[in-house]
Order: C-alpha cells, then sequence, then structure tokens
C-alpha cells in the first residue's frame, strides 16, 4: 500500500476543489500547499492541524471568513496567501494584530485577474 505520509509539498492549484479529504490530517510532514484557483468556499481547517505546514496558498477561491485563532497557533506557518477572495472585514481587522507571519490579502472588492 502507497503511503503519502512523508509528502513534504502539495500541488492541487486549479482543480475546482471545494473541499479537502480528511485524509490531508495525516500528512505530518507537509510543509507547502497549493489550493489556488480552486472553489473553496470555507477554510479547509484541517490545515491547521499539520505542525510543519509552513506556506499555504489559496489565492482565487471564494473563502469569506479564516480561522485567524487557529492559524496564529500553528507553529511553523510562515505565510498565508489569501489574495483575491472575498474575505470578511472582521478577518481583515482581526488577523494583523494576531498573526506572526505574512497574510496576503488583495484590496477590499478586488477582483482576480483573467485566467
Amino acid at each position: 500500500m502507497t503511503t503519502f505520509s512523508q509528502l513534504r509539498e502539495l500541488h492541487l492549484e486549479g482543480n475546482f476543489l471545494h473541499r479537502l479529504p480528511s485524509e490531508v490530517s495525516s500528512l505530518q510532514h507537509l510543509k507547502v500547499i497549493d489550493l489556488s484557483r480552486n472553489r473553496f468556499q470555507d477554510f479547509p481547517e484541517q490545515l491547521t492541524t499539520l505542525p510543519a505546514l509552513e506556506t499555504i496558498n489559496l489565492e482565487e477561491n471564494e473563502i469569506v471568513d479564516v480561522p485567524v485563532e487557529k492559524l496564529a497557533a500553528m507553529p511553523a506557518l510562515r505565510s498565508i496567501n489569501l489574495r483575491f477572495n472575498p474575505l470578511n472585514a472582521e478577518v481583515r481587522v482581526i488577523a494583523p494584530p494576531l498573526i506572526k507571519f505574512d497574510m496576503l490579502m488583495s484590496p477590499e472588492g478586488a477582483r482576480a485577474p483573467p485566467p
């Protein structure tokens, strides 16, 4: 049986995904995940349980709310890209003082560039 538990990077950009399988929680060595240009409306919270995760790319999705407190508690997180998501005003206000990593956001109302 093949196991992906040692996976370090996972690139799933542009796949029309709207949720992640629960098995993602077993990727304890994952450092980078690229979920850009998908259809996520909810932040995939199982990512917040991955201790080695350093980089999350969720650019060009449909995410409104982000679990800022859970992200702030992630020990290895260095950067999260949330550009071109319709983030609510609360995320834009509460995130900056709580986080110690780079959080990229588009100006409110910005549209994604054409493909």
